[in-house]
């Protein structure tokens, strides 16, 4: 068995344009995978290997691969640093014990770095910090360094420093070694030098030596008194575990920089990786969790060969070779040809192949064990976020929850030949991407495609035409309206029928009441004295939450809702489950009108980077899109302003924020809350909604 100290699974995660994908790329290089190296300006890059992401220069799936340095073996997962991508992030942060944060030198920390950082300090990775792309005009170290305490929190722990500036460039200092790394012009890797320090340099590296050992000495209280007492320096190896319990710990982070285009310093990053981020035995273990309520049991999945096998698949991807189900294995061992369980589905299925993945390529395994992240090919019914188990000792690894898509396209598809490949089309991309939800209108017979945002869904559109070949007419953005009540209403219904034969009754007395917000549909019942039999709360109440699909003001799902069953009456003979059900949805069509029902619609909080100059016209524009603006921080580069928006004022808004700003803006959105709409706006959304009932 392979010695699981040995083994580093990690992600590359960062902001769009902050260089993790060619980070990606150098090490493969290093580590000798690719012999020829892409880039992602030529669109040639190992990780990026759908049409979409070589043409638009960003990652959108994230790529698993496999690779070796030192005697271990790295798995290393390029996530996507785009928003409307973060699901997948999270996905990767998820089955990873340690990460990597790539910087853009000159751009800093980034909103979305921020909301990645902060994913990654839920889910509880360790972390490096690599500072890239310190080649380019008004990159600087220092500052970014000053940006990851203030703005992320963060405690960096500097462990290299830069030698020359912008295109002059050449190399970095090793803080601990305190050796100079010297690259020459030619671009390749290994054409490197070790030196002394540059005489400007001398100075600082001192300093920042003292800085880097008192700081990683707090781990250790023995070290440290003896350092400060005496001021006998600890060995390497004494300094080098402190460092590695202190990241273990996210007690700091150890920051490099470089430039991974021009492949400096990418060395010392992957050193670093091998020396400091934690193995799969030293991560804490995924805690199991009840199946039933997600409530954790207790238990957790301790990373060893000789447990149950237990794993987590973590990503769908349908390729030339067949659906790839990519595998984080927590625990015990997977043989080719094993019988496994499916704990959601509670189906068995059998290993057929199981591969290692190269970005695009792949090896084929016999065999997997604990800390592995694997393909499997051609599993039938897994889905992201299952839990694949021994069979004989079932378990659920933590459920996977993922956020509901706040905005919808229609799409229709140009010809009859469309039509099939669609519905094929369409299948495999659900299973591939949670966050995106496909429902057919019963109505119109249209296709309604929902997502993350406004790129989510046009790389969606777009994979279909190209990837599928289905050719679509795309209908006009739709936002996800909901509806809700404000007053509380007390009243009666009661169902009855007559006709020969045993008849239909049911009589209820019930309160409605707006419920806390983001509570959904919660029924209670005090019915005291038998007045309605037990047997039919459940009729009844499954009567009220089939009528919460849709509200009276525009056939809006109804929201925050509380309904309490306070008495009723019921007849020997004629009363029925199906008698009280109807009941139930009478008594909501009958009082909901009275309870002063209200449209909500979704807020998003919006974070937009601009320059200076442009800041007043940005919230000027924002406040004419109905936002509330919250915070507004003066960076180096320009102003960050958070604000919540409506979603329906934000459509098309990267096209005017690039106008006002020159090009210069940037802007991400996740969803907030619901909110009351003002009533102009609820008048001309339910007129539209009326006018196009009528239409059909």
């Amino acid at each position: 068995m392979t010695d699981l100290t040995k083994y580093r699974n990690i992600g590359i995660f960062a902001h769009v344009d902050a260089g993790k994908t060619t980070t990606t790329e150098r090490i493969l290089k290093l580590t000798g995978k690719i012999h020829k190296m892409g880039d992602v300006h030529d669109g040639e890059a190992t990780t990026d290997f759908m049409e979409q992401e070589a043409e638009r220069g960003i990652t959108i799936q994230s790529a698993a691969t496999t690779c070796f340095w030192k005697d271990h073996r790295m798995n290393i997962i390029d996530t996507p640093g785009h928003v409307d991508f973060t699901v997948e992030v999270y996905r990767s942060l998820k089955v990873l014990d340690g990460g990597v944060g790539v910087f853009c030198g000159s751009g800093g920390v980034e909103p979305q770095s921020e909301t990645n950082w902060r994913y990654a300090n839920e889910s509880e990775v360790a972390r490096l910090i690599f500072v890239n792309k310190l080649d380019r005009l008004g990159a600087d170290f220092y500052r970014v360094v000053d940006q990851v305490k203030n703005v992320l929190g963060a405690n960096p722990l500097v462990m290299t420093l830069p030698i020359g500036r912008e295109d002059g460039f050449t190399g970095v200092v090793d803080v601990l070694t305190q050796k100079a790394y010297i690259w020459d012009d030619s671009g390749l890797p290994e054409n490197y030098e070790v030196t002394d320090i540059p005489a400007d340099l001398v100075d600082d590296a001192a300093a920042y030596r003292e800085e880097l050992i008192e700081t990683a000495l707090e781990q250790d209280e023995d070290l440290m008194m003896e350092y400060l007492e005496e001021g006998t320096e600890p060995s390497m190896e004494d300094i080098k575990r402190c460092i590695r319990e202190g990241t273990r710990k996210l007690d700091f982070f150890p920051t490099f920089c470089g430039s991974a285009y021009k492949n400096k310093g990418i060395q010392l990053v992957l050193d670093a990786v091998v020396d400091y981020l934690p193995d799969p035995v030293e991560v804490d273990a995924q805690p199991l969790t009840d199946a039933e309520t997600g409530e954790p049991t207790g238990e957790v999945a301790t990373v060893s060969v000789d447990e149950p096998f237990r794993a987590l698949a973590f990503k769908i991807m349908d390729d030339r070779f067949g659906a790839l189900t990519f595998v984080r294995v927590y625990s015990g061992v997977l043989n080719k040809g094993d019988t496994i369980l499916n704990s959601y589905t509670g189906k068995t299925e059998r290993i057929g192949r199981m591969v290692e993945m190269h970005a695009d390529d792949r090896t084929e395994l016999d065999s997997a064990q604990a800390g592995d992240i694997i393909a499997i090919v051609g599993m039938k019914n897994v889905q992201t976020g299952h839990t694949l188990c021994d069979p004989k000792n079932p378990c659920t690894l933590e459920p996977m929850i993922f956020p509901e898509p706040v905005i919808s396209i229609a799409v229709t598809p140009k010809d009859k030949g469309s039509t099939e490949k669609m519905g094929i089309a369409i299948g495999k991309m659900v299973a591939e991407d949670p966050s995106f939800v496909v429902e057919t209108d019963e109505d119109s017979g249209e296709t309604i495609l929902k997502g993350m945002g406004e790129l989510h869904l046009d790389i969606k559109v777009d994979i279909l035409k190209r990837t599928y070949g289905v050719e679509l007419e795309v209908g006009k953005p739709q936002v996800a309206y909901r509806e809700t009540i404000t007053q509380s209403v007390e009243d009666s219904y009661t169902h009855k029928k007559q006709s020969g034969g045993s008849g239909q009754y049911g009589k209820i007395d019930y309160r409605i009441k707006p419920g806390e917000p983001n509570s959904g549909f919660t029924f209670t019942s005090t019915v005291v004295g038998g007045n309605v039999p037990k047997e039919f709360f459940p009729a009844i109440e499954k009567g009220f939450a089939g009528m919460m699909e849709e509200g009276v003001l525009a056939g809006f799902p109804v929201l925050d809702v509380e309904i309490e069953l306070f008495d009723g009456g019921y007849h020997a003979v004629d009363s029925s489950a199906v008698a009280f059900e109807i009941a139930a949805k009478g008594a909501f069509r009958q009082s909901i009108p009275k309870a002063g029902a209200q449209l909500l619609e979704p807020i998003m909080k919006v974070d937009v980077f601009t320059p200076e100059d442009n800041v007043g016209d940005v919230i000027g524009d924002l406040n004419r899109r109905r936002g509330m603006i919250k915070d507004q921080e003066a960076g180096t580069t320009g102003v960050r302003i958070k604000a919540d928006v409506p979603l329906s004022e934000m459509f098309g808004y990267i096209g005017h924020l690039r106008t006002i700003t020159s090009g210069r803006g940037q802007f991400s959105m996740e969803f907030e809350r619901y909110a009351a709409c003002p009533q102009n706006v609820a008048d001309e959304v339910i007129a539209e909604v009326k006018a196009k009932n009528e239409a059909k």
